[in-house]
């Protein structure tokens, strides 16, 4: 039995509340026996009422509202990169965004929603491709990442290991978190 536009949007929403991880389109498209191109167009009409719903580069996720959040500003090398993002995902974070705080253009964001060592594993193969560099280089190795975490105290584990890496520059507290836009398609 197929479903309805509406019953089947309510469906995709509820299956990525109770994913453990993120759902690919294609994943979605099997699951509800439609074209992943059905599903592209069920997402970006959940997403007008559901901005926690994200596209990562893993699949779709849908951020937990109750975390909590703190910014790091951060520096390090190309090479320290995946050794950050894996100390902070071990820990039970999650990297929600990049951000640099450039002179000229300003801040500029991206999303990143990297959760897992399998997450961390991917980005770090897209980064390596070539096709770009890290966000951070245009800032000299400074930028800041928001980080969610079921509780304060989770973060300020993260917070301690960064600093024992020599990777923090400084934790922000009550900072405004810039969330990403995404302009690929521009």
């Amino acid at each position: 039995m197929k479903l309805r536009g509406d019953e089947r949007r309510n469906k995709i929403l509820e299956t990525l509340q109770n994913a453990k991880s993120p759902i690919s389109g294609t994943q979605l498209a099997e699951l509800f026996a439609v074209s992943r191109q059905v599903i592209v167009t069920d997402i970006a009409l959940l997403r007008t009422s559901h901005p926690e719903l994200l596209a990562t580069n893993s699949g779709y996720v849908i951020m937990g509202i109750s975390n909590t959040r703190r910014v790091f500003k951060v520096k390090h090398t190309d090479e320290q990169t995946e050794d950050e993002l894996t100390c902070i995902t071990d820990l039970g974070g999650t990297v929600v965004n990049v951000y640099v705080e450039h002179k000229v253009y300003g801040t500029i964001s991206a999303p990143l929603n990297i959760s897992s060592k399998r997450d961390v594993m991917n980005f770090i193969k897209d980064l390596k491709s070539g096709v770009s560099s890290p966000l951070k280089n245009i800032t000299h190795g400074y930028h800041y990442h928001t980080v969610e975490a079921r509780s304060e105290g989770i973060l300020d584990e993260i917070e301690e290991a960064l600093k024992e890496k020599g990777y923090l520059i400084e934790a922000l507290q009550n900072t405004p978190v810039y969330e990403a836009k995404n302009y690929s398609k521009i």
